[in-house]
């Protein structure tokens, strides 16, 4: 008799939200051994050469693959099988939209609910951290070859452990204080603690990767040194420059970025201020402007700082949210408060400079623009106050200049992006780039194919592929 497949999938822990909003700790406490492998035997085993769920991930994880090794309870097994193709594994499990990617695919859906792929691939780099266990090391020979690697991201983390598993001399150059990129600034500890990120580059370094900190390439040197002294080089700067509202009173105290907010708390933990010395406005009341991801992360970080209300400001309706549903869940459930159809129109200031009263106006949904969604259109005579101790943009970044402003050979688009060909490769021979820097502002998960695909391209072009004459420009969307 065939033994009946469970249709729901196995629910993982998660801290209260009433006890969680007063702490940093992880908001999802991952599967024990036991859940995992009750979850893993949902998975129908699809075939290799068939799985859909491995064609809809940007890395391509052999998920049946690692998915059976827990069901074997062979921990180092599984690691190995993600690591084949994926060297992050504890940070795609959290941050990555599976329910996008490879979840999307699953077969099980048509039967019951889709295998927790995220969660499995979390469980096996948690457990694997928990007992020491690290992948083998590859014996690679040397190629005697160096490549640098600008920004220690999701992108230039892959691209340097790729190239460094190709036997290449990798070293990778961090701005900041610490490697890790937007990992380590720019997302909560309670979605992703930092010693997981800690956790991940220490295999890097065990692969060889030089990771040198505190160095601004286009400033601390530029890139035409880089290229003397390196044979190729990736630029994965990803997408820093916070954007903001042409508003009245836009520049008052306590309006900031995503950016800034989030790396104050995360990386220079302001909310430990005066015990850390970075101060961060404390108030009762701060409203997030946008609907993103990163909008959640500056909402849910406030009420952990102390305020007592915090709204999403959103133009349209909850169903043109981007944000990730997981995300938008906790959020609620955690009391942050959602005002849909309303745009910001000015920002008005106390005596001293600092923002009071965010004064914003209601939408209606007109026709549909060049993104798909309705375009809001506001309502005349509908203005009105919100009053607010503090305001963070959260809509959107773009890349930062610094490293190419004084670069004419590297081309950007209209957008401030590098432009790339196919193969990752810039308009300035022996550069090529990745993630963010070339894509905008796009997920963790689609950065790391893109150091993956790149790594390759550079192995290529460092064993003789002519570059070409002209860089025609790829369309990665």
């Amino acid at each position: 008799m065939a033994k009946q497949i469970k249709k729901q999938r196995i629910k993982v822990p998660e801290q209260d939200p009433v006890a969680r909003i007063h702490n940093f700790n992880e908001v999802a406490l991952g599967y024990t051994w036991d859940l995992a492998v009750e979850e893993a035997s949902r998975c129908l085993k699809c075939p290799y050469s068939y799985a859909p769920c491995i064609k809809g991930c940007p890395v391509n994880v052999n998920i049946p693959g690692f998915i059976q090794k827990i069901l074997e309870r062979d921990i180092k097994g599984a690691l190995e099988v993600i690591h084949t193709t994926n060297s992050l594994p504890g940070i795609t499990g959290r941050v990555c939209p599976q329910e996008e990617q490879c979840e999307m695919n699953c077969v099980m859906g048509k039967l019951g609910d889709k295998i927790n792929i995220g969660k499995l691939e979390r469980f096996v780099a948690d457990e694997a951290r928990k007992q020491g266990i690290y992948p083998d090391i590859p014996q690679v020979e040397k190629k005697g070859k160096k490549v640098a690697i600008v920004g220690s991201g999701p992108s230039g983390l892959t691209a340097a452990a790729d190239l460094a598993k190709m036997g290449y001399d990798v070293t990778m150059y961090e701005a900041l204080h610490e490697g890790g990129g937007v990992l380590i600034y720019g997302i909560p500890e309670f979605r992703l603690p930092k010693e997981i990120v800690r956790y991940e580059l220490k295999f890097l370094k065990m692969l060889g990767v030089k990771i040198v900190t505190n160095v601004v390439i286009g400033k601390t040197f530029s890139l035409y040194e880089l290229l003397d002294e390196y044979d190729a080089v990736f630029l994965g700067t990803g997408a820093g420059t916070p954007k903001f509202l042409n508003l009245p009173g836009v520049n008052l105290n306590g309006i900031y970025s995503a950016n800034e907010f989030l790396t104050r708390i995360n990386l220079m933990k302001a909310y430990q201020f005066p015990e850390y010395d970075t101060p961060i406005t404390k108030g009762k009341r701060l409203a997030v402007i946008g609907a993103g991801n990163v909008a959640m992360d500056a909402a849910r970080s406030a009420l952990r700082i102390g305020y007592e209300e915090v709204y999403i400001v959103y133009r349209r309706t909850r169903e043109y949210m981007t944000a990730r549903e997981e995300e938008i869940k906790h959020a609620e459930e955690e009391g942050v408060k959602f005002m849909f159809l309303v745009s910001p129109i000015e920002f008005i200031g106390d005596e001293n400079g600092n923002v009071k009263v965010l004064k914003l106006i209601m939408n209606e949904l007109g026709e549909p623009d060049s993104s798909g969604r309705r375009r809001p259109v506001p309502i005349p005579g509908t203005e009105f106050g919100l009053e607010v101790d503090a305001v963070v943009f959260a809509i959107g970044q773009k890349p930062n200049k610094v490293l190419y402003q004084e670069v004419p050979e590297l081309k950007t688009t209209k957008w401030g992006t590098l432009i790339v060909d196919e193969k990752y490769r810039t308009t300035m021979r022996g550069v090529f780039a990745g993630g963010d820097a070339v894509r905008g502002e796009a997920t963790v998960v689609l950065a790391m194919g893109d150091g993956k695909k790149a790594a390759k391209a550079i192995d290529e072009y460092l064993n003789g592929e002519p570059w070409p004459e002209e860089i025609k420009p790829a369309n990665f969307w």
